[in-house]
């Protein structure tokens, strides 16, 4: 390759110096017989670091169901910066809401539904993928709806309130012929794909334990924590809202599921915030292999952290989870590490969009698929029964209860 490092000095010169004066500053240092040009000329195209984003018309289109605080803050900005995805429709309760959302990101106002219009996604060739992003009742109907309407679907977590719930999903995915998948976006979270790495490759040594702890303040003055403290609505508590991320998160590393559980939960008496759903949820997992693992969530701490205790090093994520700033460190009894990602942690989100329009596009493995979900509301409500039961539960490889 040529050697462009003396034109970009020049270049850089002309910010402080004056354009002009480094335009018509004299010879090339490579070659004192040539002069540099005294005007602006073509250069080949730079080679990126990464893909370039697909022309417009080449991305999959996608509308957005539910207009909330993480769907405006982070799903949407998330799909104007991606590379094979776009917002192309959006579905909302409140019309004057939607149609502000659709100016600031050049949604067409032909392209804005309502939950009781959505069968009219069907004719609008633009939609490939419906993303529902809505308090968790409302993902089984919401769904099937959008499947019904010939759509694609990516989920939120939890995918559903009950296993039968999830169950119907999938059913109307393959009556529909159509992908599902759940948004478990730390599996595109860079620090917890290094961690991953880490595991798989066998730096850490032998990973006999891990501890999850994922908890978060809940605050029904914000709108969005309302719904949350509804068992109607939310499912449950602290474990079904942020307890689910130790959950899948663990068994993503471990590469297995629990085959024994035992559990417990606290609501404090007096408290309006639970009178309906628990706050602090801990839980103790025996997986095939030997393994074990410790998991809880609150909603009244501020932390969200995994352990992994190998023999070599422990890896630990903290920030394990959260939207931005998550951090690797690897220690073991002499030093400690931080172990730096090229991408951020903002590249959960694109990354997850990416992948799923990838799929829809092109074929291929969804890589955290309905089947996920259902897997995971069957260890939440097994883990809920552990609770309520007081004993240790023995699991089947599908997370129904051995013997029943």
């Amino acid at each position: 390759m040529p050697d462009h490092s003396n034109a970009r000095r020049l270049f850089l010169a002309g910010g402080a110096l004056g354009l002009g004066a480094v335009l018509t500053a004299g010879r090339s240092a490579a070659d004192p017989s040539k002069e540099i040009p005294a005007g602006p000329t073509g250069r080949p195209d730079p080679q990126l670091e990464e893909a370039p984003p697909l022309a417009p018309a080449q991305r999959v289109g996608w509308a957005v169901v539910g207009l909330g605080h993480y769907a405006q803050a982070y799903v949407l900005p998330a799909l104007a910066r991606s590379r094979r995805s776009r917002t192309v429709a959006l579905v909302s309760g409140n019309p004057e809401k939607a149609r502000g959302v659709a100016a600031r990101h050049g949604v067409s106002e032909r392209a804005l539904y309502g939950y009781d219009t959505m069968e009219r996604l069907a004719d609008n060739p633009d939609v490939a993928v419906v993303y529902i992003v809505t308090p968790n009742a409302s993902h089984p109907e919401l769904t099937v709806k959008a499947f019904e309407a010939g759509k694609h679907v990516i989920c939120e977590k939890p995918m559903a309130n009950s296993a039968a719930e999830c169950q119907r999903m999938i059913d109307a995915a393959r009556a529909a012929d159509r992908r599902l998948m759940i948004a478990y976006r730390a599996h595109w979270e860079p620090h917890n794909l290094r961690a991953k790495q880490m595991f798989d490759a066998g730096d850490l040594g032998a990973v006999w334990f891990a501890s999850s702890d994922h908890h978060r303040p809940l605050d029904p003055s914000r709108p969005r924590d309302q719904w949350r403290v509804k068992r109607a609505v939310a499912g449950g508590g602290s474990l079904v809202d942020i307890g689910i991320y130790a959950l899948n998160g663990l068994q993503w590393f471990f590469g297995e599921s629990p085959n024994a559980v035992a559990a417990t939960m606290q609501a404090p008496p007096g408290d309006p915030r639970f009178a309906e759903v628990e706050n602090v949820f801990t839980a103790e997992l025996a997986f095939p292999s030997g393994r074990r693992a410790t998991i809880s969530s609150g909603y009244t701490a501020d932390k969200k952290r995994i352990d992994l205790w190998g023999d070599r090093l422990v890896a630990t994520l903290d920030p394990a989870t959260a939207y931005q700033g998550n951090r690797l460190v690897v220690a073991n009894a002499k030093k400690a590490e931080e172990v730096l990602t090229q991408e951020t942690s903002a590249a959960q989100f694109t990354g997850e969009l990416d992948h799923f329009s990838q799929v829809v596009a092109e074929g291929g493995a969804v890589r955290t698929p309905g089947e996920m979900g259902l897997r995971d509301m069957r260890l939440i409500e097994a883990l809920y029964r552990a609770a309520r039961e007081r004993r240790w539960l023995d699991l089947n490889p599908d997370m129904t209860l051995r013997g029943t």
